[in-house]
């Protein structure tokens, strides 16, 4: 039976429940650190009820503070930026610096003559850097990065995403009529996979599954089918990443709790965030990376590959509607359907669970319990 209740993925309460007690003390992917390159440069993230602020300090240096003006909590700065000198809230032009220090009030001699400007700086947050990404945590006293992802780190591909470049359209933002746990649940749930993409995802080998939890943290690995791996160097619709060995080869798709998910595959290196923004709402962003070359090499590796790809069937289900989301031919299209179809259920009074794959689904309720412990 489900740990949760239906009420998990409908109700507002729960909602802010779950942004205080999970999303509000957990790390939270910002982004990559090639997106801060200069001093100045700065990106914001919503981290549960916190809005948080990296930046590029004048030594280089990354730093993290709550994105709230010390006067009356007006946000400082939106979404992301470069080459900032000094932060300088818009509301009554309060402005501290780059290490978050409280510089100047105008006219604050007349209207504040006992004020200590030392004591009202920003309020820290922490922050990391693990695998080429940078992650936030609203505490500026917290279990550090390393510990937090390290025991999965065993589980995870060979790839190093430093060694990637982001793709020129790399990055795709869903916006999702569902609950975020239900694309959460969908990204784990390994018994769709042979199903729903039946004619998206036939490349890899869907019996082999390699699966489980570390932690909070999971973890998973399918190898290639064996006759997309035989001739994999021209099967590809990508070059091939170089520095992933042959006998590693294969997709690793880790959900790293509470909403990260990674796809590390034979040629590509994505990250997929999952945002939720209301009950039965949520934003995914993903990002992808691919090797540094030529867009030549890219145009005679698709070109290669069209042999293998050319017979497959895109409509899995026959529907015979060129715009139905199954015959779409792109598995996110086909992810998206089937949670917006789940959460739309969840109002009918015949909605229930049926009888689940005892290893398959397995991953569904163990999340579950995860997400029960932190509102525990």
């Amino acid at each position: 039976m489900p740990v949760l209740p239906v009420e998990a993925y409908t109700s507002q309460e729960w909602f802010e429940r779950e942004q205080q007690c999970i999303f509000s003390r957990t790390w939270q992917f910002a982004g990559f650190v090639e997106d801060l390159r200069n001093s100045g440069d700065y990106l914001t993230v919503q981290a549960g009820l916190n809005n948080i602020l990296v930046l590029l300090d004048d030594n280089q240096q990354l730093r993290a503070f709550h994105n709230i003006c010390r006067h009356r909590g007006t946000q400082l700065l939106r979404t992301s930026g470069k080459g900032k000198k000094f932060l300088t809230c818009p509301y009554h032009d309060w402005t501290y610096n780059l290490d978050g220090e409280l510089m100047a009030v105008p006219e604050h001699k007349t209207q504040f003559p006992k004020l200590d400007l030392k004591t009202l700086c920003l309020y820290k947050a922490s922050v990391g850097i693990w695998r080429g990404m940078i992650f936030v945590h609203p505490d500026a006293d917290v279990e550090s990065l390393a510990n937090w992802f390290g025991p999965v780190e065993p589980y995870l591909g060979p790839h190093q995403p430093e060694k990637l470049v982001e793709e020129m359209e790399g990055r795709v933002r869903h916006e999702i009529n569902a609950n975020w746990k239900i694309i959460v649940e969908n990204y784990i749930d390994g018994y769709h996979l042979a199903h729903l993409h039946a004619e998206t995802l036939f490349m890899y080998d869907h019996r082999r599954q390699q699966r489980g939890f570390v932690g909070n943290h999971f973890h998973f690995y399918q190898p290639l089918a064996k006759d997309y791996l035989h001739s994999i160097e021209d099967n590809s619709p990508l070059p091939l990443i170089d520095h992933v060995p042959r006998d590693k080869i294969g997709v690793y798709v880790p959900m790293l709790f509470p909403n990260l998910g990674l796809s590390e595959t034979e040629s590509s290196w994505s990250t997929f965030y999952v945002i939720p923004i209301a009950p039965d709402q949520s934003i995914v962003e993903i990002r992808t990376k691919v090797m540094p070359v030529s867009n030549w090499e890219y145009l005679k590796q698709e070109w290669k590959s069209w042999n293998y790809f050319q017979h497959r069937q895109r409509d899995k289900s026959d529907t015979g509607e060129a715009d139905h989301p199954l015959a779409s031919g792109d598995f996110m299209v086909e992810d998206i359907y089937v949670c917006e179809q789940q959460q739309r259920s969840l109002k009918s009074p015949y909605f229930s669970i049926g009888a689940i794959a005892q290893d398959l689904e397995q991953a569904v309720y163990q999340y579950q319990r995860n997400v029960q412990g932190y509102l525990n």
